[in-house]
């Protein structure tokens, strides 16, 4: 199994922690990821890790698509490249409509719709086999509003091997990202459950793509948390305070890919439950009513043997296919020293 390590956090101040991810890449994780959500971006941060490693990978999770047109991104992917010596990865996500309206004041859209297409041109771009055209229900190249638009191909080289990962939770999303896409980031992911709540839908995707496509030549990065820690409830509390953030507030009440994720994996009276606390404001309550045992299902929390017993369940997943890359995140040194001392 490979390991990657989350590269950044949000906040008031822009902050990457070097030290940490040079940790990481001394104990041999492959790849660290940086975000982008309404404050900080994804790009320049990457770019900040690449300059400060010379062997681990960065990648982008996510770039929010409709902040950005494809042509960018894919001038972005090509610099970053170039200059990191073939280190980048370029990870794409739709975000949700309340960051990209109400942040970047666009439309958003059909995400999966816009997803298919944005890929489509960034391929086009890289493979630089012609000029860039494109006709689709978000974009249109060359725009014909003056008249004065005319096809360009790229200066650039690009590698037509670019890695593109998206993120998805959906089933909709998970076959979209099979379809179209070299990985993807799944959120909350038990590996105990990715059978059922996972693979149906990749290997619907697989089915719609192009030639022989399988887990055995798609990444699979499901992001963990890891907290070692002799108080069990103690180190649950700030991973609960995320989960029901996302379980209870992203997105509207009848509409909430990661709520529907939680009922998909066994917990829908939970799911209810801290949707409508948090929903009503009372966000403490929805905290205490994330189950414990769904936190243990898709993070890491506790002693040290804890952890490793856990460990076990996420060996199998790796070995059936079903985990590419374990994308940690966590403030710990020793966290990582585990983790690479059980699984590298």
């Amino acid at each position: 199994m490979k390991l990657g390590i989350g590269a950044i956090g949000f906040g008031p101040k822009a902050n990457v922690n070097i030290e940490l991810i040079q940790k990481a890449e001394s104990l041999g994780f492959d790849s660290a990821w940086t975000a982008e959500a309404y404050g900080n971006d994804a790009v320049t941060t990457a770019t900040w890790v690449l300059a400060h490693t010379t062997k681990m990978k960065a990648g982008t999770s996510i770039m929010q698509m409709p902040a950005r047109t494809p042509a960018m991104a894919a001038m972005t992917a090509m610099t970053l490249d170039h200059l990191s010596g073939g280190r980048f990865i370029l990870g794409l996500g739709p975000s949700g409509p309340q960051v990209v309206e109400g942040w970047h004041g666009v439309p958003y859209g059909k995400p999966l719709t816009r997803t298919r297409e944005y890929i489509q041109i960034i391929r086009k771009i890289l493979a630089r086999e012609e000029k860039l055209t494109f006709e689709g229900e978000h974009y249109k190249i060359p725009d014909t509003t003056t008249g004065l638009g005319k096809p360009l191909k790229s200066i650039l080289h690009g590698d037509p091997n670019i890695p593109i990962y998206t993120a998805s939770i959906s089933p909709n999303g998970l076959r979209c990202a099979a379809e179209v896409a070299d990985g993807v980031f799944p959120m909350m992911m038990d590996p105990e459950k990715f059978d059922t709540s996972y693979l149906p839908f990749l290997e619907e995707g697989f089915a719609k793509a192009d030639g022989n496509k399988s887990l055995a030549d798609f990444a699979v990065l499901p992001g963990v948390t890891v907290i070692i820690s002799d108080d069990v409830e103690k180190a649950r509390m700030p991973v609960k305070a995320n989960m029901a953030l996302y379980i209870g507030g992203m997105g509207a009440r009848n509409k909430n890919f990661y709520n529907d994720l939680a009922k998909r994996l066994g917990y829908e009276e939970a799911a209810v439950k801290i949707q409508d606390l948090f929903l009503d404001g009372k966000k403490t309550e929805a905290m205490a009513a994330v189950p414990d045992e769904l936190v243990d299902a898709v993070h890491l929390v506790g002693p040290r043997d804890r952890i490793k017993d856990r460990l076990g369940a996420w060996r199998d997943a790796n070995k059936k296919g079903w985990v590419h890359t374990m994308n940690v995140g966590t403030p710990q040194p020793e966290a990582l020293e585990l983790l690479a001392e059980e699984l590298l």
